[in-house]
Order: C-alpha cells, then structure tokens, then sequence
C-alpha cells in the first residue's frame, strides 16, 4: 500500500509530458486559420519543449543540488499546469510559442529529476515503476492526439490546449501528497571521463529521436493535408503512439537474447525506413501500413539506443555522466527536425520532402550501426 500514492503520482505526472507535443498536430488546421501562424513558427511548438528537455538532461547532476528532485519535479509539474492553462486565453502566436517553452521547461525538470528519485527511493521496484512510467509517458501522448479534434469542436481548440492543465495539476497536488522523503545520503564520486564514444552515440540518439519528433509534430497535418479529417488524422498518430509502446515491451523481451544489438537495431531501422517511403510515395493507400511500421520502428529504436549507450559504459560513474550527454545532445539535435519540417511545409507547401530527409537520417543510422560493436569487440 506504500506504493500506491507514489505510483498514482508517476502515472499522472507522465500521463502530462507529451500532450504539449501531441495536441497541435491534430489542431494544427484550425490554429493556424484562427491566428496566421506559419508553418514555420508551428514547428517551434515541438522544436522548443524538446530543446528544453535537451538542456535539462545536460544539466541534471546541477537539478538534482537545485532546487533538488522534490521540489524541482513539484516545480515542473507547476508549470506545465500553468502553461497549458495560459493557452486559454493568450492563443495568439507568441502566446503559443511562449508557453511551448514554459511548458517545455516544465516538462524537462519533471523529465530530468524523476528517474533518479524512482532508483533512489524505491530501488528494488525501479524497474517496475519506470516501466509504468514510460508507459504513461506514451498513454498520454495518444490520449491528447486522440481527444484533441472531438474535443475541439465541442469547446474549441483553445479550450483543449488549456483543458489539459487540469491533469496536471492534480499531478503536481498527488506528487506533493508523496512527501518530501529523506534521500540516502550519497558520496561524492571523482568525475568520470566522458566516454570515447559519446559524440557517435549522442548523434545516433538524436538522429533516431528527431523521426519521433517530426511524426509527432506533423503526423497529423499531413494527413489533414492529404484530405483525412482532423479527428481521423488525430487517430492516426495515436495509433502509431500505442504500437510504440507494443515495440518498447516487445525490446524489453528480445533484447536479453541479443549480445550484439546491431542483429535488432538494423532491422529496427528497416522497419523505420520503410515506413517512411510509404509516406513519400501513397501517403493515403499505405496509410496504416506506414503507422505500423513507423509505430513498431520508432518505439523500438527509441530503448535500443539508450542499451547501446549504456552497453558502452564500464562503470555507473561513466554511464550516468554518458546517458546525461547522449540524451542531452540527443534532444536538442531532435528538436531541429519539427522546425526543419515546418520551414520545409512553409517553402513548398509539403512535408512529404521533410519525410525524405529523415529516411536520409535512417540511412545514416544504418551506417553508424556498423561502428556499434559489443564493449568486448571495441578494441
């Protein structure tokens, strides 16, 4: 029973981290008639929480001193709630843009504190409780694309952008609920040498994130564009959200049978690139197929590459100081690719030229799994 507060209070503060992301998309037609946003500026919506998130990674062992995990996640929690309900009535461009990156700030605080404190405080069900966590992290994102369109048209967009400040405060009052507990007391450890390897394996993370990114941000639109309505279009990306969870239990199943994860890593990004052609070339007939592959090829690569990171380390020193800059360089690399398809949308009146870069980015992903031997065929 001690652990049913703190696992509501995991739940719903990862129900509230993708809805940011996920709700324009699917409202994206009918913001952009009410206030002239541009394509452009649309990808700064996606491009400025995940920028934040990247930021904050970098910066964890600093969050952690100040303003500490419990009142950093509280903080967070706080600030999500606040942004989403400023969009209520401060819809205007830079209102959108503006709490994008509030909320973004919100969303990586919260991001950035809360594993630690799950290993910290409950060691012998961290595994269990990351597992729900990341799993509602993901619910949440479907829930927000799914909901957005039909609720759009019973109390307007505006309205559903600032709905979901309630979840997020009644995140922030559970969280509270939990108490500030007393941490065991740690050592201070030398630093650890950045590993050889970092700068490969933070590309890598990044490039495979930013597919999550830009199908996140412009799923929707570009089925809208393609004549599917928003609520269908809306349906669509939460689809392709569950069968990322589907692929991420699937990972966490195969992965103790493969030693080399290049043998589940390149067919991943078959899968992924695949996907991504069914876009380029009959985005309307392949529709499903391209959410299936997509689904299965972006949840899968997304814990692959973070076992890859860790595979690389040789002590938890290292693999705390190398998961904090491959995720932190990872996002903020990420977090081009919504801004990159927003100009591309806005010069050529397309995105399907934007889903032509990422499959670029795959297959540069394909190249780099070559160089990512097991820690014992390094040398």
């Amino acid at each position: 029973m001690r652990l049913l507060l703190p696992l509501l209070a995991l739940l719903l503060l990862g129900l509230n981290l993708r809805p940011v992301l996920a709700l324009p998309g699917p409202l994206l037609a009918a913001i952009q008639q009410d206030t002239l946003l541009t394509s452009s500026a649309a990808g700064l919506l996606s491009m400025l929480p995940v920028m934040a998130m990247g930021l904050c990674a970098l910066a964890g062992s600093y969050l952690q001193r100040w303003p500490g995990t419990f009142r950093g996640v509280l903080l967070g929690a706080v600030i999500i709630a606040g942004a989403c309900a400023l969009r209520g009535i401060w819809w205007q461009p830079a209102g959108l843009i503006a709490t994008a990156l509030l909320a973004g700030i919100g969303i990586a605080l919260v991001q950035a504190l809360l594993p630690g404190w799950i290993k910290q405080h409950y060691p012998q069900h961290s595994s269990r409780l990351m597992g729900l966590y990341t799993t509602a992290i993901m619910g949440g994102a479907a829930l927000a694309a799914a909901s957005a369109a039909p609720l759009a048209l019973a109390i307007s967009w505006q309205s559903t952008l600032a709905l979901w400040g309630l979840p997020a405060l009644l995140a922030a009052v559970m969280w509270y609920c939990c108490g500030q507990t007393s941490a065991p007391r740690q050592t201070t450890a030398a630093p650890a040498p950045l590993h050889r390897r970092a700068w490969l394996l933070m590309f890598y993370f990044g490039i495979g994130t930013g597919a999550y990114t830009l199908v996140l941000a412009w799923l929707p639109p570009f089925f809208v564009q393609q004549g599917w309505s928003p609520q269908h279009s809306g349906y669509l990306l939460a689809g392709l959200t569950l069968t990322e969870v589907v692929a991420g239990l699937l990972v966490a199943t195969l992965i103790p049978r493969f030693h080399d994860r290049r043998r589940l890593l390149l067919p991943v990004l078959g899968l992924l690139l695949a996907g991504l052609i069914c876009l380029m070339l009959a985005p309307s007939t392949l529709a499903l197929l391209a959410i299936l592959l997509l689904g299965l090829g972006i949840g899968a690569l997304f814990p692959l590459s973070l076992i890859v990171t860790l595979d690389q380390a040789e002590t938890p020193q290292q693999a705390g100081k190398l998961m904090g800059f491959v995720q932190g360089g990872g996002y903020m690399i990420a977090s081009l690719m919504p801004l990159l398809a927003g100009v591309i949308r806005q010069m050529l009146g397309d995105l399907q030229q934007a889903f032509s870069v990422m499959a670029a980015g795959v297959v540069v992903l394909l190249i780099m799994t070559l160089w990512l031997k097991p820690q014992g065929e390094n040398e």
